[in-house]
């Protein structure tokens, strides 16, 4: 069962305009990138379903938070039916990232009043998915879309919640494009954990790099 209420996870989605986003098949390391971005402020993590067996990870992932990190909010990614979601739902998953907008999904989280966000890619999808009962619509993939897809959807629709993923930096000009536009969180991954950060153990170099994202996130939103 999940810890933290959706409307708690929104808010801090909001508050901290931060989602990191990995996935690991090592247990260990996933466990130290998770401390290295929770050093860093980072108070949310979504843990992707890309690998065979994400499950006992993310199941030996969310102990260990509860136990060692405890205000770390840890949800999942990349859940494609709910089948999956429902399984994710069952070791604590605190909210559910989708890469495609799917109602079967939205059932099970809505009936767990578990928060998720599904991709979407047009106005006609955000509105379904807003329709559904979605709070924060997944801008995927951003990097094709940009800001400038944000802005005008944002301006007749003004309500709307985004997070893209994919195309997000830690660096200023990036944020501040994305932030300026009007988006309410991004979901940053390989840009963020990178293969140098995990094929040199840089992880006090994840930590600041999480924790100068933030301030400029706080920055930008001056």
């Amino acid at each position: 069962m999940a810890r933290f209420s959706r409307i708690h996870v929104f808010s801090e989605m909001e508050r901290t305009g931060l989602v990191p986003l990995f996935y690991n098949a090592d247990i260990e390391v996933s466990k130290t990138v998770l401390k290295a971005c929770y050093d860093g402020g980072a108070r949310l993590l979504e843990f992707t379903n890309r690998g065979d067996y994400a499950h006992e990870v993310f199941n030996e992932l969310n102990k260990y938070v509860e136990q060692k990190l405890p205000e770390m909010i840890l949800g999942v990614g990349s859940v494609t039916d709910a089948g999956a979601a429902s399984l994710y739902l069952q070791m604590g998953a605190n909210f559910v990232v989708t890469p495609v907008l799917r109602e079967d999904i939205a059932l099970v989280c809505n009936r767990k009043k578990v928060l998720w966000s599904p991709g979407c890619a047009s106005l006609s999808e955000i509105a379904r998915a807003e329709e559904l009962g979605c709070e924060l619509v997944k801008l995927f993939p951003g990097g094709t879309y940009g800001p400038g897809f944000v802005k005008a959807i944002k301006g007749p629709c003004p309500w709307t919640n985004i997070m893209p993923t994919g195309g997000v930096s830690p660096t200023e000009e990036n944020l501040k494009g994305w932030f300026d536009a009007g988006v309410t969180c991004v979901g940053m991954g390989s840009n963020l954990v990178s293969k140098e950060v995990l094929a040199n153990k840089d992880f006090a170099g994840l930590t600041e790099t999480v924790k100068n994202a933030l301030a400029l996130i706080q920055k930008t939103r001056v």
